[in-house]
């Protein structure tokens, strides 16, 4: 494990509600290795309906004591987000916008705290793939830009092969207060269009991959404070773990790795990161 006691990496990106919700040691497990990796805080990502509602549901469970096991109090803070991905597109938004809706309005947890709902999202576009019609994704994507400037949530958009269509509808909608780049694949330019369109850029163990050279040069360019890191868990572990499940302990690889790109001390970076992931959900806590 890459990490190191006293630090405070924040994992901007995961997915643990399939692998973990109901799996209470093993979600004790996991969560012990982040906070053994310096590990503070994690965002658990929704991409459906059921995927949203497990991610709130988990991310409750977390703030509980005792209710994952193990020493509560070291183990990191979760927050969520409800969304739909560009793959489900075609299921439509209304059901989760409904969820959303009930969620922000039945949680007795404050806003912004440990375990609320503090995004929405993911959602976008994704040309690689095409699961769903390109002009149903863009209604979607759309549609959900509103609803985060309806909440005041943070808005958290994947973009793949579409960083043309992306931009040219975030201009359209117009961004919310808030908005996240996630698992960013471009290059320079395309971090600096994100940038001056105000979002945050959110690196993962891309940056760790041989062939990603523009995305190395992007994070070395990235305004320190526009700058997040995450693991996408399960997806996308980073060197030396990849081609194993990924797991919010590695976000301590990711930031190490961006940590010897910039030029800066491990604690520096994970110091920065964590601040701007604070201001880029608003989190408290």
């Amino acid at each position: 494990m890459s990490g190191r006691a006293g630090l405070a990496w924040t994992d901007s990106h995961c997915h643990l509600q399939d692998e973990y919700l109901g799996e209470r040691a093993q979600l004790a497990e996991v969560l012990g290795r982040a906070a053994d990796a310096g590990v503070g805080r994690l965002v658990c990502i929704g991409t459906d309906l059921e995927a949203s509602r497990r991610a709130a549901e988990l991310a409750v469970a977390a703030a509980a004591p005792g209710v994952v096991g193990g020493a509560t109090d070291r183990l990191p803070r979760m927050w969520a987000t409800v969304g739909l991905h560009p793959h489900e597109a075609k299921e439509g938004v209304e059901p989760v916008a409904a969820l959303l809706e009930e969620l922000l309005t039945a949680s007795p947890v404050p806003r912004g705290a440990p375990g609320s709902v503090v995004g929405v999202g993911e959602c976008g576009l994704d040309y690689h793939y095409d699961h769903s019609p390109r002009d149903v994704q863009r209604e979607a994507f759309a549609a959900q830009i509103a609803l985060a400037k309806r909440h005041d949530l943070t808005l958290v958009v994947h973009t793949r092969e579409a960083w043309d269509d992306t931009f040219d509808l975030l201009g359209a909608e117009g961004l919310p207060a808030r908005t996240i780049i996630h698992c960013f694949t471009g290059g320079p330019d395309e971090a600096r269009r994100c940038v001056e369109l105000g979002a945050f850029v959110s690196f993962s163990g891309i940056v760790t991959f041989k062939n990603a050279t523009g995305v190395r040069e992007a994070a070395v360019t990235c305004p320190a404070d526009r700058l997040l890191v995450e693991t996408d868990t399960p997806f996308l572990a980073p060197v030396p773990h990849r081609g194993r499940p990924n797991e919010p302990a590695y976000v301590s690889v990711v930031g190490e790795a961006l940590a010897t790109l910039r030029g800066v001390p491990a604690a520096e970076l994970a110091a920065l990161t964590s601040d701007n992931a604070a201001r880029a959900f608003a989190l408290a806590g």
